[in-house]
This record gives C-alpha cells, sequence and structure tokens, in this order.
C-alpha cells in the first residue's frame, strides 16, 4: 500500500543537544527544527562541525558521553499510530532499544570504523535481525543472503561469512545498507553514505536507496555536505549552521530562492559548467567558529556579506515564514526590516547545473 505522504512520521522541534566537558559546554545542536513526511527525503545540509551527526544522534538517542539533550521534542509515529516523544525516553531503555533498527535505522558515516572487524558481515545483519524478529537463526541467515544479494552483493551466500577489512569500501557501505534495512525501517537516517566513494559507486548507492524506498515506502533523512546529491534526491532540505537550522523548504525553493546569506554562499561556491576558463570560485570567508567562542546575535555574522551593523551582532533572529513551508532565520526578513526595505540581494543563477553525480 502506498504511504500517506502527507503524514508526518518525525517532528524535531527546538532540540538542543549540549557537551558538558572540562573547558566548557559545546552546544553542538542549539535549537534545530524539521519535519519529514513518510515516503519523503529530507536533505541536511552544512559545513562540517555544524552538528548534523548530532542531531541524528540525537534522533536515536546515541549521543556519546558527555553530551545529552538539554531541551526540545522529537515527536515520531510508530507502525501501530501511536506518536511518542523519542527526546524523553531513557537512552538506555528497552523502549527505545526496540525502535532502534526496528523502526529507524542509521546508515553511520564510516562503514570500517561503524562494522565490527572480529565478526562476519553475515552475522552482524543476523544479530538485528534475531533482535526485532520472531525468526529462527536459520531463517535469519536466508534473509540476511536475501538483503545482500537486494543491495547489489554478488555472490551474497558467500560474502555473508566474510569479515568487513575483506571488502572493498563501496561493498561495505553496502552491507551498512543492508543492515540497516535488515527490519524494514520506516526512517532510514543516511549519515554522508556516499563519503570516499567513487562516483561510479556514489551513484549505485542512491540508486538503491532510492529504489528501496520506492518500493517499502520508507521515510529517508540523509546528510551530506555535497549539494549536487541534494539536487538529485531530495524533497525537502534544511541548511544547519553552528548547530541551528538557518533555512528550510523544499529543494526548488531553497536552490532557486535561497533567502539565507549562508545558504547562497554555499551555491554559489559550486563549480557550474556555464562559468568563464580561469574563473576563480566564490569563496566563503572565515570558518566556523570555535565552540567556546560562539558570537552573539546571528551565529553567522561574522562571515556574512550583508551584516547589518548593532543588529546582526546583538539580535538572535527568529525563524521567519518566506514562502509556504519555506522559513529562513535571517534579520533581512524581519517584518520590520521587510517593512524599511531591508532586504537580501539578488540570489545566484538557478542551480539547475549543480553537478549531479550521474
Amino acid at each position: 500500500m502506498a504511504p500517506n505522504v502527507e503524514e508526518t512520521l518525525l517532528e524535531v522541534k527546538d532540540v538542543k543537544t549540549h557537551f558538558f566537558t572540562d573547558e566548557g559546554v559545546v552546544k553542538a545542536v542549539d535549537g534545530v527544527n524539521l519535519s519529514l513526511r513518510r515516503g519523503q527525503t529530507l536533505c541536511v545540509v552544512g559545513e562540517s562541525g555544524c552538528g548534523k551527526s548530532v542531531m541524528a544522534r540525537s534522533i536515536l538517542r546515541i549521543v556519546p558521553a558527555p553530551g545529552r539533550i538539554v531541551s526540545g521534542e522529537i515527536s515520531f509515529r510508530q507502525r501501530n499510530g501511536e506518536t511518542i516523544d523519542l527526546a524523553q525516553m531513557n537512552p538506555r531503555g528497552r523502549d527505545i532499544r526496540s525502535i532502534r533498527g526496528r523502526e529507524i535505522s542509521m546508515i553511520f558515516q564510516e562503514p570500517m570504523s561503524s562494522l565490527s572487524p572480529v565478526h562476519t558481515i553475515g552475522s552482524q545483519i543476523m544479530e538485528a535481525i534475531l533482535l526485532h524478529l520472531p525468526v529462527s537463526r536459520s531463517e535469519a541467515r536466508k534473509r540476511a543472503v536475501s538483503l545482500l544479494d537486494l543491495v547489489g552483493i554478488p555472490r551474497a551466500s558467500e560474502q555473508l561469512d566474510a569479515y568487513s577489512f575483506e571488502l572493498s569500501g563501496g561493498m561495505r557501505q553496502r552491507a551498512m545498507i543492508a543492515i540497516a534495512l535488515a527490519c524494514e525501517p520506516q526512517l532510514l537516517i543516511a549519515d554522508e553514505p556516499t563519503t570516499a566513494l567513487d562516483v561510479t559507486t556514489q551513484a549505485n548507492i542512491l540508486d538503491l536507496i532510492s529504489d528501496l524506498q520506492a518500493d517499502s515506502g520508507m521515510a529517508v533523512l540523509f546528510i551530506t555536505h555535497d549539494l549536487g546529491v541534494v539536487a538529485e534526491i531530495a524533497d525537502e532540505v534544511v541548511v544547519m549552521y553552528l548547530g541551528r537550522d538557518v533555512e528550510s523548504g523544499d529543494v526548488d525553493a531553497i536552490f532557486h530562492e535561497p533567502k539565507h546569506p549562508y545558504t547562497r554562499a554555499l551555491l554559489q561556491s559550486i563549480p557550474r559548467y556555464d562559468s568563464r576558463d580561469r574563473e576563480r570560485l566564490y569563496s566563503l570567508k572565515g570558518s566556523v567558529p570555535h565552540p567556546f567562542n560562539r558570537p552573539g546575535g546571528c551565529p553567522f555574522h561574522p562571515r556574512c556579506d550583508e551584516f547589518i551593523a548593532d543588529q546582526c551582532n546583538t539580535i538572535d533572529p527568529g525563524r521567519y515564514t518566506v514562502g509556504g513551508d519555506h522559513s529562513v532565520r535571517c534579520l533581512l526578513y524581519e517584518p520590520s526590516a521587510a517593512a524599511q526595505n531591508v532586504g537580501a540581494s539578488e540570489p545566484p543563477a538557478p542551480a539547475q547545473n549543480v553537478g549531479a553525480t550521474r
């Protein structure tokens, strides 16, 4: 049966995840909001260190110590129709363990460090199956073989007894996908699943996730910094900077009508097919601030080309709706500023030529 795409599966409301270290408090996630419907693909983008992976781990309640969720709500609709708040669950409790791998699965960023080197690929897939499904070991093994075959690993019955170090990078990534899909989750979180893969393997992995999503109707939360991938697979996009969602909307709005100066800067830095010979790429000035030296006001203001003196450095911008489901955190779109004709500069040319991976 086709999924009800109007039904919200996951909703993250103002979630804050902080790490309490001896040097101070690191606000890795500092008020993120996002919503994901059944069968949809939501891409979360941003520079390294902006909190994308910590946000994903917060959903599954696997944030490592000394980090913890300090506030916010993570609403998830289970198969039985009940909506629960994952943020209120005990990270070590039975309830959340019944959801991890069964209702929500995750493809981790680096398969070589995520897969056990002392257990076979088959044993790791079977572990997830036996934990969540009422099947025998022989049935679990048959299911594991079919999963490896499904993700495109040749000679699946033989590779089932292989160790992770015996597989190539692409095969390890496919094995990670097989583990994540073992129990047919409603939500798949993919944390940069194509990092360090060659272009051909990357395209195959994206095709695989798309095909499996179409067959099962699962939702996908895709974390990446590759805007070419985003342009190809996303339905909705959330742009993160320094632990916050600075802009969110459907993929067409983000690519063709970007509002936040940070989003526009990311799009301008992409190589274009129509660029002139020897034309220099746009470079986003500065770097992500140190966690213990967060700027006041808008966190992006030290790097912003449209900085407003005595406002951006003192006022923390709220979330402003700029049309439909398109929202942005920027004082340029604060109602009183708009009334004074204080607006953003013209956005870059439409990104129809953003480097797709296929």
